[in-house]
C-alpha cells in the first residue's frame, strides 16, 4: 500500500510542478522557444522537491521523500564520497544530535567527510527517533530476538553500506557476529573513567551514584573500541572534570554530558580520517 502512496506522491507532484511551472512562465511573457524551454526546465527542476514534498504530508510519506531528496542532495553536491555510518541510540538522542551536527560540518562545501546514513533505535518513541525524522535520516527500529539470534540486522546495515558503527546511550550489549563483521569499527562512549565504574549494569545515573558514592575527586569520559564485553574494548581517548563536594549524581551528568557533546563527535571525525 505504501508502494502506491509513494507512486501517487511522485505523480501527483510532478504534474504540480508542471502546472506550477507553465503558469509562472505565462508571467514571463516569452515566446515558446529554445529560450522559453530552458527556463521552463530549470523553473521545473527548482519547484520539483517543493512540490513532491508538499504532496507527501496528505499521503503520509514525508519521512520517505525528505530521505529520498537528502540522498539525491548527497549525490550532487559531491558528498556521496563521505563515510556512512550508523548511529545506535535507546534514548534521548543528545549525543546522536552533536554526531549529526559534526557530520554537517564535515561535509560542508563537498567536503568528502562522514555521514550519519542511519540511525539503529530499539526503544519505539526514543527521542532519537524525532531527531532523525527532522534531518531525514532513515531510522531502523530493532527487535531482540533478531538482534541477538538471527541475523543481528547485518544485511540492513550492508545494504545500506554502512562503514562504521557509533553507540551514543545504547543499551543493548553488541552481538559478537556483529564485532566480527565491523572489526575496529565500533565505538562506544562510557560515563566514566575506565576500566572504574565499567560493566554490566553501569550505566546512565548508576555509574554517576556510584562515582559520587565512592567519594571520588574526578570523574570523566571513556570513548573505546567494542569487544565481546562490556565497557572492555582498547580505550581511544578520555577527559576529565573534577568533581566537587556539593556535586550530585545530577550535576555530575550534567558535567558529563558536555564533555560527551565536546569531545564525542570531534574523536569520531578524527578516527574516519585515520581509516581513510
Amino acid at each position: 500500500f505504501n508502494l502506491v502512496l509513494i507512486i501517487c506522491t511522485f505523480a501527483i507532484g510532478g504534474s504540480l510542478c508542471g502546472l506550477a511551472g507553465r503558469r509562472l512562465m505565462l508571467l514571463t511573457g516569452l515566446e515558446k522557444g529554445f529560450w522559453w524551454v530552458l527556463l521552463y526546465i530549470i523553473l521545473v527542476t527548482l519547484l520539483w522537491p517543493f512540490c513532491v514534498l508538499l504532496v507527501s504530508i496528505p499521503f503520509g510519506q514525508w519521512k520517505f521523500f525528505t530521505t529520498y531528496l537528502s540522498k539525491i542532495w548527497f549525490r550532487m553536491s559531491g558528498k556521496k564520497n563521505s563515510v556512512p555510518i550508523a548511529v545506535f541510540a535507546s534514548g534521548a538522542g543528545s549525543n546522536a544530535l552533536q554526531i549529526i551536527g559534526e557530520a554537517e560540518k564535515s561535509t560542508a562545501g563537498g567536503n568528502a567527510g562522514f555521514r550519519v546514513a542511519l540511525v539503529v533505535c530499539n526503544k519505539p518513541g526514543a527521542g532519537v527517533l524525532s531527531i532523525a525524522e527532522k534531518y531525514g535520516i532513515e531510522t531502523l527500529l530493532i527487535e531482540k530476538e533478531p538482534f541477538f539470534r538471527g541475523d543481528h540486522y547485518l544485511p540492513a546495515l550492508q545494504q545500506r553500506g554502512i562503514a562504521f558503527i557509533v553507540l551514543a546511550g545504547f543499551l543493548w550489549k553488541v552481538p559478537a557476529e556483529l564485532i566480527r563483521a565491523y572489526p575496529n569499527k565500533i565505538i562506544n562512549i562510557h560515563p566514566a573513567l575506565l576500566p572504574a565504574y565499567g560493566g554490566k549494569g553501569m550505566y546512565g545515573d548508576k555509574v554517576h551514584e556510584a562515582v559520587i558514592a565512592a567519594g571520588e575527586k574526578e570523574s570523566g569520559i571513556s570513548i573505546h573500541y567494542v569487544d565481546d564485553l562490556y565497557d572492555h574494548g582498547d580505550i581511544i581517548f578520555q577527559a576529565k572534570c573534577a568533581i566537587g563536594d556539593d556535586d550530585t549524581p545530577g550535576t555530575l551528568a550534567k558535567k558529563i554530558h558536555q564533555l560527551e557533546h565536546e569531545h564525542y563527535p570531534a574523536e569520531i571525525t578524527r578516527l574516519l580520517k585515520i581509516a581513510k
